[in-house]
C-alpha cells in the first residue's frame, strides 16, 4: 500500500522581540547610509571644493579689500559702491550690453536660416551640416589666434585683399570703433553653429500633417513658417536666448587672446574687467563685487525668461 507524501513545512521562528526588531533595522540603515556615501562621498567633495566653496568665498571677498596675498579687512558695500563710480566699469558694461544686443539676435536668426535651408533633401546634406557645425567644436583660442593673423593690420590677409579691390588698409582689431564689431562676427562665426544643430533638431518635431494641410489650402511658405513653424520652435527658441545671452555676458577667452580689452578699452567686457582687478591689479575683493554684479545681471535675465515662457504657456493652454 502506497503512502502520500509529507508536506514539507518551516519549522515555526521564535518570535522575535520588538526591541530587538527595531536595533537591528536601525543597524541595517546605518549600513545602507554609510554605503550610500561611500559611492557619492567623492562627488559630493568635488562639487563642495569646485563649486561651492569658491562661490561663498568671492561673495565673502567681494565685501572685503583683499590682495590674496597681505590680509584683508573687513569694508562692506565700500566695493559696490565703488562700482557704480567707476567709469572703466560702466565701459565694461556697456561692451558688454553692446556685444550681447548684436550677438545674440543675429546669432538666433542666422542658425534658424540656416537650419532651414538644411532641413531638406540636399545631395551631400549631411556634409553642408557638418561645415556648418566644425567651427563651434573650434576652442575660442585656436579662433582668436586665426583671426589674428587673418585681420592683422599689416601683414594681414583680410587687407591684402582690399588692397586688390582699391580700399584702403583698415584697423581692424586695433581700431576702437571696429574691433568689437569684428569680435561680434567672430564670435557668430562659431556660434551660429551650436544654434542651426539645435533649430535642426526642432524642426524634425514640427507635425508634417499641419504643413501638408497649410499647403492644401494654398498657405505660402512665409504663412506656414509664421503660423506653424515659428509657433513650435518657441521653446527651443526661448531656450537658446537664455544660453546665448549667458554665453554673450560671459565672453572673455575671445578677446583675452585678441584685443586684451584695447584698444582704448573698447573691448573690454565685464568679465575681463572682472579679471584685470583680480589678476593685474591685484584688488580681488573689487573683482568679486563686479563677478557678483553679473551674476545678479544673469539670474535676472534668467527669471525673466522664465516668466516669459510660463506666461506664455498659460495664454497657450488658455486658448486650447
Amino acid at each position: 500500500m502506497s503512502t502520500l507524501p509529507r508536506a514539507i513545512t518551516l519549522a515555526p521562528q521564535a518570535a522575535v522581540p520588538p526591541a530587538a526588531a527595531r536595533r537591528a533595522a536601525r543597524r541595517r540603515a546605518r549600513r545602507e547610509t554609510a554605503t550610500a556615501w561611500g559611492f557619492i562621498g567623492p562627488a559630493v567633495v568635488v562639487i563642495l571644493g569646485l563649486g561651492i566653496v569658491p562661490v561663498l568665498w568671492s561673495l565673502l571677498l567681494s565685501f572685503r579689500a583683499d590682495d590674496l596675498v597681505t590680509p584683508g579687512r573687513w569694508v562692506g558695500l565700500d566695493n559696490y559702491r565703488a562700482l557704480a563710480e567707476d567709469p572703466g566699469f560702466h565701459t565694461a558694461v556697456r561692451n558688454t550690453l553692446l556685444y550681447t544686443a548684436l550677438y545674440v539676435p543675429l546669432s538666433l536668426v542666422g542658425g534658424l536660416a540656416l537650419a532651414l535651408a538644411l532641413n531638406r533633401r540636399l545631395r551631400l546634406i549631411g556634409l553642408y551640416r557638418t561645415l556648418v557645425f566644425i567651427p563651434f567644436v573650434v576652442s575660442a583660442t585656436a579662433q582668436g589666434v586665426l583671426f589674428s593673423f587673418i585681420l592683422d593690420p599689416e601683414f594681414g590677409v583680410a587687407n591684402s585683399l582690399l588692397h586688390q579691390l582699391g580700399i584702403s588698409p583698415q584697423g581692424f582689431l586695433s581700431d576702437p570703433d571696429q574691433a568689437i564689431y569684428l569680435l561680434v562676427l567672430i564670435s557668430l562665426w562659431s556660434g551660429v553653429g551650436f544654434c542651426v544643430v539645435v533649430y535642426l533638431a526642432a524642426l524634425q518635431d514640427v507635425p508634417p500633417e499641419l504643413v501638408e494641410s497649410a499647403r492644401i489650402d494654398g498657405a505660402g511658405r512665409a504663412l506656414i513658417l509664421r503660423h506653424i513653424v515659428l509657433p513650435t520652435l518657441t521653446p527651443v527658441t526661448v531656450f537658446l536666448l537664455l544660453w546665448q545671452v549667458i554665453t554673450a555676458l560671459q565672453v572673455f577667452d575671445l578677446i583675452y587672446v585678441t584685443t586684451k580689452g584695447g584698444p582704448l578699452g573698447s573691448t573690454t567686457v565685464v568679465v575681463y574687467f572682472v579679471w584685470q582687478q583680480a589678476f593685474q591689479t591685484f584688488t580681488a575683493g573689487y573683482g568679486a563685487a563686479a563677478a557678483y554684479v553679473l551674476a545678479v545681471a544673469l539670474m535676472v535675465v534668467g527669471a525673466a525668461l522664465r516668466v516669459v515662457r510660463r506666461r506664455q504657456s498659460r495664454t497657450e493652454g488658455v486658448v486650447r
